[in-house]
């Protein structure tokens, strides 16, 4: 009896095809509260679910949060959030109270539903206008987007903006890494080069599958549903 292909135990979900989400500290998410809240920075985290660093903060209603961390923020840092709270490192706002030209991150999409965009590592936007009562942000992509003025968002640059700038050293390496970005499986051996229990085209030492390489796509049994599926042509001029 064969052994189970590399996709059906992809499809099954074993912890070789599975993600690390246990791991993960939390969501990164805004207090509920809309009054004005002072907060104190407790941890600093590396999280492998984000780019960034995350910040634990907690509020003087016992609320506590999680969110990206600012280039400059420290341990024990007091910030605040909600409207009046000013424009120091780490405080959190709505848009309609930021002047133009601040960097911010971690900006709402609708208002107190949660920190949608600029969150990754080094990005921040800029508010670079207003409109009664929508604000005008330049995204690090140099779009300008129309945010309604309630969205809350966090005045400073996401930490971690040299994450990119390892050199790759060798190209080789930068190969293998792009390949292997996305979550997509890399190395990846052909068919044919395997043995004749990991896979239908294996067991020869000929490059050659040895069977048809067409299949039907309904009633074709799991492990045996390789090759090319109900192909109407095969061959070079397909």
């Amino acid at each position: 009896m064969g052994k189970r292909l590399q996709t059906q135990a992809r499809g099954k979900g074993g912890p070789r095809y599975r993600v690390n989400s246990h791991r993960f500290y939390g969501k990164i998410s805004y207090p509920k509260a809309q009054n004005l809240l002072r907060g104190e920075v407790l941890d600093l985290i590396d999280c492998p679910g984000h780019s960034a660093p995350l910040m634990h903060v907690r509020y003087e209603n016992g609320e506590t949060v999680l969110l990206p961390a600012p280039v400059g923020i420290k341990v024990n840092d007091f910030v605040w959030s909600g409207e009046g709270s000013g424009l120091g490192l780490g405080c959190t706002l709505p848009l309609k109270d930021v002047p133009s030209g601040y960097p911010v991150y971690a900006i709402e999409r609708i208002p107190n539903n949660g920190p949608e965009f600029i969150r990754a590592a080094g990005s921040a936007a800029v508010v670079v206008g207003k409109e009664k009562d929508k604000v005008i942000v330049r995204l690090p992509s140099k779009k300008e987007y129309l945010f309604d003025g309630r969205c809350r968002a966090t005045i400073g640059v996401v930490a971690g903006g040299g994450r990119k700038e390892k050199p790759w050293v060798k190209a080789g390496k930068k190969a293998i890494a792009l390949a292997a970005v996305g979550g997509r499986i890399f190395p990846r051996v052909s068919g044919v080069a395997r043995n004749a229990v990991d896979h239908p085209f294996g067991g020869t030492h000929r490059r050659t599958k040895g069977r048809p390489t067409t299949t039907r796509r309904i009633g074709t049994p799991p492990g045996r549903k390789v090759g090319l599926l109900s192909a109407r042509k095969t061959g070079r001029g397909k």
